[in-house]
């Protein structure tokens, strides 16, 4: 499945979370390091909730750039 990752820049470096799977959160100095964090914790936020037999959610986000006036 492919997921939407909204990344953040932070005082200290960058965050990242999926609004699509409540919980699934990273953090690190880089924007690199943020990504392959955020795709580490997919992976263990999915391998728990398969393992509490907890339904896995369809990907719904969707996200685009917009232009303001």
């Amino acid at each position: 499945m492919r997921y939407a990752v909204l990344f953040e820049k932070t005082g200290t470096g960058y965050s990242a979370y999926v609004p699509d799977l409540p919980g699934c959160i990273a953090a690190g100095d880089t924007l690199v390091e943020t990504a392959q964090l955020m795709r580490e914790a997919i992976g263990i936020h999915l391998a728990g909730m398969r393992e509490d037999g907890e339904p896995i959610p369809e990907p719904r986000t969707i996200a685009e750039y917009v232009i303001a006036a």
